[in-house]
């Protein structure tokens, strides 16, 4: 006895646990076996409805792609597509082949000889679609969509018949198993009333110097530290508890003046946090005052175009008022929506600057529908495309150089087309254009850094459509012309009053 005494609490508190619990797992043991067994018999008996339920979720699944390919034709589709055509015709294999004299199997046979057929229509269906035979693959929809009627009424049919078949069995199961539950339920009862009476009467023993530590304990919470110190009564883990805690008390001055220590050092602390605060505060006023920079250029330019116009100069007022414009434009304007008559005009302002620098090399004009001025589209869309024209196209061709913008509607879809007779591009160019994949820098030939990936991005964006640029070329030396796509359902945006488009 007095080994046990001075047994570890995990010893003691180990053996109550195994003592009161092998009856427990001895008892589990029968259950879980006949549990198992009952299991295995009740899983077994709607296994065939399960599998038919999950053969008709295949198909279905299967017809739902195939249509889903035959509205959108993508990748993702078509490969969904071919994902639920290996597991319908792997799940058909796995279907009755054998001719015998049950019923079920030869309903079981026919569905999977009309999957196999089905499988080939739809097959012959998919292959039409990505050849455009129109009237070839209706043709294969309306038999494999026959097909798929057929199927899913004989699935129906062959699960309500198994259904009524295993419900039988499932009933005399199912008495079995709840007499088995009682008989559980009984011997769990009894033994788990077993071992209540044993732990109590073992736990009160192993607790009760804890009791007497916690009591001690309660009394130093409360600020009482003048305590008589605690026997160690045993070597357990509550012994060395107890000795720990009356090392506590006697060091408890001790810890005290440390707290006071760190309470110092915390006060420093924060006295650095307040300097470091000044500082950021410091900071965001030089970054406030960063942002008065452009302003400040704006209105530069403004009072040099009043400066002009009251002088008289009235062809460098325009140029400074477009320039004022220009970069007013390019700073607010580049997150926002803005009309189609907006982006225009700030294309005609770049190539007015530009033609005021390089003395009017570049020739310009413009074909617009008005009544497509206020469609919506992002801002900074236009003047990238016309630098690039500008940069890559007609830069070396001096005053041969010309540049069309032309707005117009095809298809139901609202055109913006920049074209120019510079040297063109190779198709290896394109590509990688719309790939996003070209990196030569626009800030490496003058650019706003604005590249052509994040105009196809942002436009991609905005109308939720992966078509929305396209880029010809007839070659090197040829010229080349980027076209822009909106939506004509797109929404609007109402301004007041109509915008005034001159050609330069």
């Amino acid at each position: 006895m007095s080994k046990l005494h001075n047994a570890s609490l995990q010893f003691k508190i180990s053996s109550i646990y195994i003592f009161t619990n092998l009856l427990v797992v001895m008892v589990n043991i029968i259950l879980i076996i006949g549990i198992n067994s009952m299991s295995n018999r009740l899983e077994m008996v709607y296994q065939g409805n399960r599998h038919l339920n999950d053969f008709s979720d295949a198909v279905n699944a299967l017809q739902d792609d195939m249509t889903s390919y035959l509205n959108v034709k993508t990748s993702d589709s078509l490969e969904d597509y071919y994902r639920s055509e290996a597991l319908c015709r792997d799940m058909a294999a796995d279907l009755n082949e054998e001719v015998t004299g049950s019923s079920f199997d030869r309903m079981e046979r026919n569905i999977r000889h009309m999957t196999e057929r089905y499988l080939e229509e739809v097959a012959q269906t998919i292959e039409a679609k990505r050849g455009r035979n129109v009237e070839k693959y209706r043709l294969h929809y309306e038999n494999a969509t026959r097909m798929y009627d057929y199927i899913g009424t004989y699935i129906s049919n062959l699960n309500m018949e198994q259904f009524r078949s295993n419900s039988e069995r499932y009933s005399e199961l199912q008495q079995r198993f709840r007499l088995f539950e009682v008989v559980s339920v009984i011997a769990i009862v009894l033994v788990m009333c077993s071992n209540v009476c044993i732990i109590i009467s073992f736990v009160g023993a192993v607790i009760r110097p804890m009791k007497k530590l916690a009591g001690q304990a309660d009394e130093v919470a409360k600020g009482n530290f003048d305590i008589a110190l605690l026997p160690v009564e045993s070597q357990d883990e509550v012994g060395v508890v107890t000795g720990a805690f009356n090392s506590m008390v006697v060091s408890i001055g001790r810890y005290i003046e440390r707290i006071r220590e760190s309470m110092e050092a915390e006060r420093a602390l924060k006295e650095r946090e307040l300097l470091m605060e000044g500082h950021l505060k410091d900071a965001r006023l030089k970054y406030l005052q960063a942002q008065i920079n452009p302003h400040f250029l704006f209105n530069t330019l403004n009072a040099g175009a009043q400066l002009s116009m009251m002088e008289g100069a009235d062809r460098t007022y325009e140029y400074i008022q477009k320039v004022a414009q220009f970069y007013r434009y390019n700073m607010k304007k580049s997150e926002e929506t803005v009309t189609v008559a907006e982006e225009i005009e700030m294309a005609d302002s770049y190539i007015y600057i530009l033609n005021v620098r390089f003395a009017g090399d570049i020739h310009y004009e413009k074909h617009i529908e008005e009544s497509l001025l206020q469609m919506e589209m992002p801002g900074m869309i236009l003047q990238p495309i016309v630098e690039n024209c500008v940069n890559h196209g007609i830069r070396e061709m001096g005053d041969r150089g010309a540049i069309q913008l032309s707005l117009y509607e095809k298809e139901g879809m609202v055109c913006i087309s920049v074209r120019d007779n510079g040297v063109g591009m190779s198709e290896e160019t394109i590509e990688k254009v719309l790939n996003g994949t070209y990196r030569e820098a626009d800030m490496a030939s003058g650019g706003n850094g604005v590249g052509m990936d994040n105009v196809i991005s942002r436009m991609r964006l905005f109308t939720g459509n992966d078509h929305v640029m396209t880029i010809e070329s007839e070659g090197e030396g040829k010229g080349t012309e980027v076209c822009l796509y909106l939506s004509k359902a797109a929404k609007e945006k109402k301004a007041e009053g109509m915008m005034e488009h001159e050609p330069l």
